[in-house]
C-alpha cells in the first residue's frame, strides 16, 4: 500500500510540473505574441515620426516654396494656389486717430458689434460691445435682405442703448469697420462682391452682390446714419491693430480653427494690376495662405486620407497640416492605426472612428499634461473616446502623437511667416535693400514685427514654442532677434474699427 502511494506521489509532482511548464509556456508566448503587438504599434509611430520630420533644410524649401509661390500669385491671377487677394488697403492706423468708430465682426455662425473711442497717442477706450451672438438659424438660409436688416436692427439697438454718454456726433455719419469673414471678391476698401457662402449659410441672392452695399441699404431703411467704411477680412483687421499699436508691424497671421496671413506689398511688386495703384507705395494683400501648396511640405498617408475624405479635396492643403480644425483628426487617424494594428488600446474603439471627435483644445490637454501617470491623457480617452484602462506606456504613446503633429504644425507655420519675410526682404537673406537701415559703415536690419491671433497660439503653449523656436532656427539667431511675434486680441473686432479710423474724414489730424 505505502509504496502505491509513493508512486501517486511522484504522479502529482510530475503532472503539476508539466501543468507548470504549459501555464509558462503561455504566458511566454503571450508575452512574445504582446512584445510582437506593441512592436507594431511603435512601428506606427516611428514612421509616422519619419513622415512628419522638419528638419530645417526641410523647412527653408518650404520658406523658398512660399516666397515662389507669393511671387506667382502677385504677377497673374491664377498664377498660384495662392490667391494673393488685393484689399486696396493702403492707409494702416497709426495711433493718431480720433473719434468713436463701430466694428461688425460677421465671422461665422455668430456675428458681434462694438464702439471705440479713440484719442490719438494710441489711447483706445473699448466701450462695453454687445458679446457675440448666434445668428437666428432660419436667417441663414432666408433671403440677403432679411438677414442685413437683422443685422442693422441689432446695430440700431446697440446705437440707441449709447444715451447721452457718448460723444455726440453733429450730423456726422457713423463710421463703421465690417469684417466679412466668408469668400469676396474685395472692389474697393469698402466694397466687396461675395464669391460664396461657407459655414452653414446658403442665401443665394446675396452671392454676387455688394456685401456692404447690403447693409448699408437696411441701415438706410432704418433710418441709422451709419455707413460701413471699410470691408475686410479678419486677418486684415489683426494687421490693422497691429499697425494701430506698433508701425513695425508690417504682416499677420491668424493660426485658429483656420488659418491665413496678409502682409504689406510694395505697389510695385503687384504686378497684375498694373496701373490701377498710384495713390500709394504700398498695398496690403491678403494672402489665403491656407491653400498654398509645395512638394517639401511633410505629408503622410494620414495627410492623404483625411484630405480625399474631406469636402474640399485638393484644397487648403497648408491649412490641413496647420490649424485647430484639423490637429485632431490628424492624431485620431494615427491613433485608429494603432488600435487596428493590435490590442493596446482594447477591443472596443468604435468611437476613433468618428470624424473631428477630438478637437485642438483636447489635444493640448494631452499634450501638455505634466502628472506622472498622465491622468488628464487617460480622462480623455476614457470619456471622449470611451477607451478605459488604458496602461501608462501606451498614455505615453498617444502624448508622442500629439506632439509630432503639433510640432510638425508650429514648424511649418513658422516657415510660412519666414516665406513672408523673404518676400519682404527682412529674413537678412539681403536679395533686397528694403529689410536694412543703413547705419554708418555697417547695414543694420530693421525691426520687424508680425502680428498674430488665433487660439492655437495664444493658448496652446507648446505650439507657441515650438513655432517660435522653429523662426530662430531657420534665421539664426542674430537675424530672429530682429523678428517679433506679437500677440494681437480682436483684430476682427478691435481691428475693423480702427482701421475705420484710419480711412474716416474726420478721424485723420490734419497737421
Amino acid at each position: 500500500m505505502g509504496s502505491m502511494g509513493k508512486v501517486l506521489g511522484v504522479g502529482l509532482v510530475v503532472g503539476c510540473a508539466v501543468a507548470m511548464c504549459v501555464v509558462a509556456g503561455t504566458m511566454v508566448g503571450k508575452r512574445v505574441k504582446s512584445r510582437r503587438r506593441w512592436t507594431k504599434v511603435v512601428k506606427v509611430l516611428e514612421e509616422f515620426e519619419e513622415g512628419c520630420a522638419t528638419p530645417v533644410e526641410k523647412l527653408r524649401q518650404v520658406v523658398d516654396a512660399m516666397a515662389v509661390e507669393m511671387h506667382a500669385g502677385l504677377a497673374s491671377e491664377g498664377g498660384s494656389k495662392l490667391k494673393m487677394l488685393l484689399t486696396f488697403v493702403q492707409n494702416l492706423p497709426n495711433g493718431s486717430e480720433k473719434g468713436v468708430y463701430y466694428g461688425l465682426d460677421l465671422g461665422g455662425t455668430n456675428f458681434r458689434v462694438l464702439r471705440v473711442q479713440l484719442g490719438g497717442q494710441r489711447s483706445a477706450i473699448l466701450e462695453p460691445g454687445v458679446e457675440r451672438q448666434p445668428i437666428p438659424e432660419h436667417l441663414m438660409t432666408s433671403t440677403s435682405e432679411e438677414l442685413f436688416d437683422f443685422i442693422a436692427a441689432s446695430l440700431q439697438k446697440f446705437v440707441e442703448k449709447e444715451g447721452n454718454g457718448s460723444v455726440a456726433l453733429e450730423g456726422k455719419l457713423r463710421e463703421l469697420g465690417f469684417t466679412f469673414s466668408f469668400p469676396m471678391k474685395q472692389a474697393s476698401v469698402s466694397s466687396g462682391i461675395l464669391i460664396k457662402w461657407t459655414k452653414g449659410f446658403s442665401i443665394h441672392d446675396t452671392v454676387g452682390k455688394d456685401v456692404s452695399e447690403c447693409l448699408n441699404q437696411a441701415l438706410e431703411r432704418r433710418g441709422l446714419d451709419m455707413r460701413v467704411a471699410v470691408l475686410i477680412n479678419d486677418t486684415v483687421g489683426t494687421l490693422a491693430l497691429g499697425h494701430y499699436h506698433d508701425e513695425d508691424t508690417v504682416a499677420a497671421v491668424i493660426i485658429g480653427t483656420g488659418t491665413n496671413a496678409c502682409y504689406l506689398e510694395r505697389s510695385d511688386d503687384i504686378i497684375k494690376c498694373q496701373g490701377l495703384l498710384t495713390t500709394s507705395g504700398a498695398m496690403v494683400v491678403n494672402m489665403e495662405w491656407g491653400n498654398f501648396w509645395s512638394s517639401h511640405l511633410p505629408r503622410t498617408s494620414y495627410d492623404i486620407e483625411l484630405d480625399s475624405e474631406s469636402p474640399n479635396p485638393n484644397d487648403q492643403g497648408f491649412e490641413k497640416m496647420i490649424s485647430g480644425m484639423y490637429l485632431g483628426d490628424i492624431v485620431r487617424r494615427v491613433i485608429l492605426k494603432m488600435s487596428q494594428e493590435s490590442d493596446v488600446f482594447g477591443l472596443s474603439f468604435s468611437k476613433l472612428l468618428t470624424p473631428f471627435i477630438l478637437r485642438s483644445p483636447l489635444i493640448a490637454a494631452m499634450h501638455e499634461d505634466d502628472s506622472p501617470d498622465l491622468r488628464e491623457v487617460a480622462r480623455i480617452l476614457g470619456e471622449i473616446l470611451e477607451i478605459g484602462d488604458v496602461p501608462l506606456k501606451v498614455r505615453k504613446l498617444v502624448v508622442k502623437v500629439c506632439d509630432v503633429v503639433t510640432r510638425r504644425a508650429a514648424r511649418l507655420a513658422a516657415a510660412g511667416i519666414v516665406g513672408i519675410l523673404k518676400k519682404m526682404g527682412r529674413d537678412g537673406s539681403g536679395s533686397t535693400a528694403s529689410g536694412k537701415v543703413k547705419g554708418g559703415s555697417h547695414t543694420k536690419m530693421r525691426r520687424t514685427v508680425v502680428a498674430i491671433e488665433g487660439a492655437l497660439y495664444t493658448s496652446y503653449t507648446l505650439f507657441r514654442e515650438y513655432l517660435n523656436d522653429a523662426i530662430a532656427d531657420i534665421l539664426g539667431e542674430d537675424i530672429s532677434s530682429h523678428v517679433v511675434l506679437k500677440v494681437m486680441e480682436d483684430g476682427s473686432g478691435m481691428g475693423a474699427a480702427v482701421l475705420a479710423a484710419a480711412y474716416s474724414s474726420s478721424g485723420q489730424d490734419t497737421l
